[in-house]
């Protein structure tokens, strides 16, 4: 079995509803990364040194290769990234090797082979 990593970068106020969803597409769990702070093309507004911009949570997901494409795209929807700018991003990068996911292999072959 094959793996992607999807690493998504989300408004915390978004989170809850990001790692819900990407559950129900078919993601197994997640590692979420707080208070995250991240710029854009142009440079963050500060005040006295201090970010006027939104905390952002940093998402992992190890998900099985032919789920990641529809997971990734359920997560830019709920996080809104494309509604406006700034809202957040996310990416999938291949996976070379993994360990610690045998329990999730069982379950994961019975839900791949029911989609193809």
């Amino acid at each position: 079995m094959h793996f992607k990593l999807l690493i998504a970068f989300v408004e915390d106020s978004r989170t809850d509803a990001v790692l819900d969803a990407a559950r129900k597409a078919g993601a197994t769990g997640s590692t979420v990364i707080s208070n995250a702070r991240g710029e854009g093309i142009q440079q963050s507004k500060t005040f006295f040194g201090l970010s006027l911009d939104t905390q952002r949570d940093v998402l992992l997901f190890l998900v099985e290769e032919h789920l990641s494409r529809e997971i990734l795209e359920i997560i830019s929807i709920c996080g809104k990234f494309d509604a406006k700018k700034g809202s957040g991003i996310a990416f999938q990068i291949d996976v070379e090797d993994a360990v610690g996911v045998s329990h999730q292999i069982e379950e994961l072959s019975e839900l791949i082979e029911q989609r193809i």
